[in-house]
C-alpha cells in the first residue's frame, strides 16, 4: 500500500553556538513520515548543530477545510480556488512575566488581510495583551503581515516544483489534527562536516 503524502508542521529547536537560550522555529515539509523529513529539517537550519522537535502535526484539517497534497501534474494543478493556507506567529505578554509568549496558528483565508482579522479573534490575542505590551505578530507592535506567511511560499523550491497544497471545503465532519507535543531528540546535524 502506497503511503499518502502529507504536509507537516514541525516546531524545531536547538541552542545555537554562542547563544544562552534555546531557539525555535517552524518547519514545513511534505512527505510520508516525519522521519523522511529529517534531512530537510537540517537543511532548513544548517547552523543548528543539534536539533530537536518540541511538537509536530500532520496538517490535514484547518478550520472548515481539508488540506491534501498532490503531485504537480497536468491533471492536478495548483489550487484554483481563492483560499490559501497561512501560518501566523502571534506574540504576547503577561503582566509581571519576563517572557514573550507565542501562539502559532494555521488559518485558511482568501488573503493576508482576512487572515489577520481571524487572528485578532483568537483568545491568545485577547488574553496576552495589556497596556504597554500589545499582542502582535512578531517583529511588529501591531498585528501586521511580517510574521504571517503563505505556507506554499515557505516550502523549499523542490517541494513547490513537485507538489501542490489543495484546500477544499469539508463536506463531512473531520477530526482535528493530532498535535504531538513533547521533546524528540534528533541529534547532530549529519550534513555538517566534523
Amino acid at each position: 500500500m502506497e503511503k499518502k503524502l502529507k504536509l507537516y508542521m514541525v516546531l524545531v529547536g536547538c541552542t545555537p553556538k554562542g547563544r544562552l537560550t534555546e531557539q525555535h522555529d517552524i518547519f514545513f515539509g511534505i512527505g510520508t513520515s516525519l522521519e523522511e523529513l529529517l534531512p530537510d529539517m537540517y537543511r532548513f537550519w544548517p547552523e543548528s548543530g543539534k536539533l530537536h522537535v518540541d511538537s509536530w502535526r500532520e496538517v490535514t484539517k484547518v478550520g472548515d477545510y481539508a488540506i491534501t497534497i498532490h503531485e504537480r501534474t497536468t491533471e492536478v494543478q495548483p489550487n484554483e480556488q481563492n483560499q490559501k493556507l497561512f501560518f501566523i506567529n502571534l506574540g504576547g505578554y503577561k503582566p509581571g512575566d519576563f517572557e514573550e509568549y507565542h501562539y502559532k496558528k494555521l488559518i485558511v483565508a482568501e488573503s493576508m488581510g482576512v487572515a489577520v482579522k481571524s487572528a485578532k479573534k483568537t483568545s491568545f490575542y485577547k488574553h496576552y495583551d495589556f497596556e504597554g505590551a500589545v499582542s502582535h505578530v512578531d517583529d511588529k507592535y501591531a498585528l501586521d503581515a511580517d510574521d504571517l506567511h503563505n505556507v506554499e511560499d515557505v516550502l523549499t523550491d523542490t517541494l513547490k516544483e513537485k507538489y501542490t497544497i489543495n484546500i477544499t471545503p469539508l463536506t463531512s465532519p473531520m477530526s482535528e489534527d493530532e498535535q504531538h507535543i513533547g521533546y524528540l531528540k534528533l541529534g547532530k546535524n549529519p550534513l555538517l562536516t566534523p
